[in-house]
């Protein structure tokens, strides 16, 4: 099994606490970050902007990725511009689609064009690496992030369609393959070994990397430890 250090593909933290996200930060093997409005309600962010330029006055030599939030493409655009001109380091995050799953394609091509470091997110089929690709600048910085967690989650393996998407990246070379909404540790495993460029991982995933190459017996009798203990704090008795 490989060391994590022997890994290629780029692990980025995903998540919204600060606190959380400067911990990642300063692991070496944490090469990016993201966050999304969902995380950054959950973590009870109420000023979007005030967060974020907080956050990169700490992260400003790592990719951090942060998400538009408007269900109209000429507003995203007025925020994505905005959130490009935070910093260098900073991708926007646009969706494939509005929630009337209009495709986000053309502004992609319009902000990409205008050097935006874009972030294309929740894409779950071919068809939509494809688009996207295609409306990319071929010479600037993105990320197209395709979300296998949640493939995985209606019953289809998500490694194919990620293998598929690796290829169809060759023809945008400045632009990653993200795996996204990793479901578990091993998924870390599968994106390095189809070539996909990106993982991003949430920091209760992250923190599971101190078991890789862990002895199995060793583990498993952690886990008999465990159980036993937990029986005996509850007190059960037969």
């Amino acid at each position: 099994m490989k060391k994590v250090e022997d890994l290629k593909v780029k692990i980025f933290a995903d998540g919204a606490d600060k606190a959380g996200m400067l911990e990642m930060y300063e692991k070496p093997y944490v090469k990016g970050l993201t966050t999304n409005p969902t995380l950054m309600k959950k973590a009870g962010i109420t000023d979007y902007r005030a967060f974020c330029k907080d956050i990169l006055t700490s992260i400003n030599d790592k990719p951090l990725s942060f998400e538009v939030f408007s269900d109209d493409f000429a507003e995203m655009e007025r925020q994505a511009l905005e959130i490009a001109s935070w910093g260098d380091n900073v991708y926007v995050k646009i969706p494939v689609t509005n929630t009337k799953q209009e495709a986000c394609y053309d502004l992609v091509e319009k902000l990409a064009n205008q050097r935006v470091k874009l972030n294309v997110t929740a894409l779950m089929t071919l068809d939509q690496v494809r688009n996207v690709v295609t409306s990319l600048n071929p010479n600037i910085p993105s990320y197209v992030s395709v979300f296998a967690g949640r493939i995985a989650d209606t019953g289809y393996d998500p490694v194919p369609l990620m293998t598929a998407a690796v290829e169809i990246l060759k023809a945008a070379p400045a632009a990653e393959l993200i795996w996204a909404s990793p479901r578990e540790l091993l998924n870390i495993f599968q994106a390095d070994e189809i070539g996909c460029h990106v993982i991003t991982v949430t920091n209760d995933i992250l923190k599971k990397l101190s078991l890789v190459g862990y002895d199995l017996d060793e583990y498993s009798l952690d886990t008999v430890k465990m159980f036993y203990a937990d029986a005996v704090a509850a007190g059960y008795k037969l």
